[in-house]
């Protein structure tokens, strides 16, 4: 049964009449009815707020990496491992086809149900899953694959064990690695971007938002208890660190916008899927009609000019 959040409760109606109009096969009620949806759905998610877009990034039916995997990859093969430790489930690392392209793919995986949610960490990755990740691009650059990368983490796992583990290492090594990496390099944020969890496959030629997703340097909620000690003041604290894709855009901190179905991912998973899978074909032929100096130079000037500004 789909999930409803609180500013989507008209729409819930309008769809739960329609399937009613459908069952007593009044067509002319459906197409009334099709006709007051589509018009609430552009009243709705035309206007929504910072707060609301959060609640989308974080909706329980929103499509997860491995739902995309599944949607547009064909002959793909799992990569396990970093080769020291374990294979952490919150990272998944895929080789196979998009399209007629051969790529790899990595993905922060959160999980659904209880079960699924412990084995994936709650998508929160630990040290190996860094190191997985690191070991699955450098498979792709040494066979000159491009590489896709998908965004959705609360942030890195801050155990004990990672720590001992070391968590911050593992995180800047990829930064260093990915930065350097002599293959055209796709991220893109698929729901939730938490801090350095998220940068640690977030450094590429390219880096997209989908339409509702959001990035943050930390979770509105532990801004909220720092700045004003009231986990309550989630939504000021919300509207207040522009983590939107349009905020963030404007901003110049990312390259593009995917634009997801407007009623959003989580009503429409292959119609998401798709566009992240244009947007990236669009992107790899661009990078592939550069020479490896200019790609190079071009992802040099991009990461260095991050957090430039002027009045």
């Amino acid at each position: 049964m789909a999930t409803y959040l609180e500013f989507e409760s008209k729409i819930k109606f309008i769809q739960e009449d329609i399937i009613s109009a459908q069952v007593r096969h009044d067509e002319g009620l459906v197409t009334t009815l099709r006709a007051n949806l589509d018009r609430e759905v552009s009243k709705i998610f035309n206007n929504l707020s910072p707060f609301q877009q959060l609640q989308l990034a974080r909706h329980v039916d929103r499509p997860y990496a491995l739902d995309y995997i599944n949607l547009l990859m064909r002959d793909k093969y799992e990569i396990h491992g970093d080769r020291h430790f374990r294979d952490d489930a919150a990272i998944l690392c895929y080789m196979g086809y998009i399209g007629d392209e051969k790529v790899v793919v990595i993905g922060e995986q959160k999980g659904r149900g209880t079960k699924n949610k412990i084995k994936r960490n709650f998508g929160m990755p630990h040290p190996e899953g860094y190191r997985k990740a690191l070991r699955a691009a450098k498979l792709a650059e040494k066979f000159n694959l491009p590489l896709l990368m998908l965004i959705d983490t609360p942030g890195a796992y801050p155990g004990i064990g990672a720590e001992e583990r070391n968590q911050s290492e593992a995180i800047a090594r990829n930064l260093l690695e990915l930065s350097q990496l002599n293959t055209p390099s796709i991220s893109v944020v698929i729901g939730e971007g938490g801090s350095g969890g998220a940068l640690a496959i977030g450094v590429a030629d390219r880096l997209a938002m989908m339409r509702y997703s959001v990035f943050s340097v930390i979770s509105p909620e532990g801004c909220s208890a720092i700045l004003w000690n009231d986990p309550a003041k989630v939504e000021a604290a919300t509207n207040a660190m522009k983590i939107t894709s349009n905020d963030l855009k404007e901003l110049g901190l990312i390259d593009a916008i995917i634009k997801e179905p407007l009623i959003g991912a989580h009503r429409d998973k292959e119609a998401a899927a798709a566009a992240i899978g244009e947007y990236f074909l669009e992107e790899v032929a661009k990078l592939r009609a550069m020479s490896d100096e200019e790609r190079m130079e071009q992802r040099y000037k991009k990461l260095t000019g991050i957090g430039a500004f002027s009045e």
